[in-house]
């Protein structure tokens, strides 16, 4: 039982050493930060009549994985004479910090850095992707309303509204090199550089205008 114990450590933390020089590339190539994993190997051969490895076991993937998250089956295999090779079901985990919702955040609302919260979030059940830094997301627009404690990702923000149906806009026109502005009012909502439909307030005529800005637009349709 003794020497049954100490292999399967030996296997543990030879997976371990494995896994954790895989994650160190792979949190490299995804940007993760601050990164942890957790992993648990069930062996699929009988160990109880293995004998301990006199260098660290070497592990090496087995059959088709084709990602690090979930379930991997790995090969550990010990350079003795006689040796021996053990195939592992194992289980993997990557938690990574990420930006969730401190609050609730109605949709159109703009995100703000007290909006958020960072929590841990499980990389392998985020299949609609995450964010980890606050730049990335502050100043976008939710799409939905998200809940307090939700997760933030891609298909929950968008660019914010910079106009909104109703609002006075400031029209910069510009004809023959001559740039004038008056006032309008929107008849659509509008993302940056998005055309929407503005009514000029001086002339009453509705004109096609791009978004330049928070509560700007400019059109050459004057």
């Amino acid at each position: 039982m003794q020497a049954e114990s100490r292999v399967d450590r030996q296997i543990d933390q030879a997976v371990e050493r494995y896994l954790a020089a895989q994650f160190k590339q792979e949190a490299r190539r995804q940007g993760w930060q601050d990164m942890r994993f957790t992993q648990a190997s069930t062996p699929l051969n009988d160990t109880s009549r293995l004998t301990p490895c006199a260098q660290p076991p070497v592990v090496e993937t087995a059959g088709d994985n084709p990602s690090l998250l979930g379930r991997l089956r790995l090969r550990a295999s010990c350079g003795d004479t006689p040796g021996w090779s053990v195939l592992l079901s194992t289980q993997v985990n990557v938690f990574i910090p990420a930006l969730f919702a401190a609050q609730t955040i109605e949709r159109g609302q703009t995100i703000e850095a007290a909006h958020l919260q960072v929590q841990e979030l499980n990389v392998g059940k985020a299949s609609r992707g995450y964010y980890q830094r606050e730049e990335e997301v502050v100043g976008m627009g939710a799409k939905r309303r998200i809940r307090a404690g939700q997760a933030l990702s891609p298909g929950l923000l968008a660019s914010p509204m910079l106009v909104r149906r109703g609002q006075q806009v400031k029209i910069i026109a510009s004809r023959d090199g001559i740039v004038a502005t008056t006032l309008g009012e929107a008849l659509q909502n509008g993302q940056r550089d998005e055309v929407i439909r503005v009514r000029n307030l001086s002339s009453d005529k509705i004109i096609e205008a791009k978004v330049l800005e928070d509560g700007t637009v400019t059109s050459t349709f004057e």
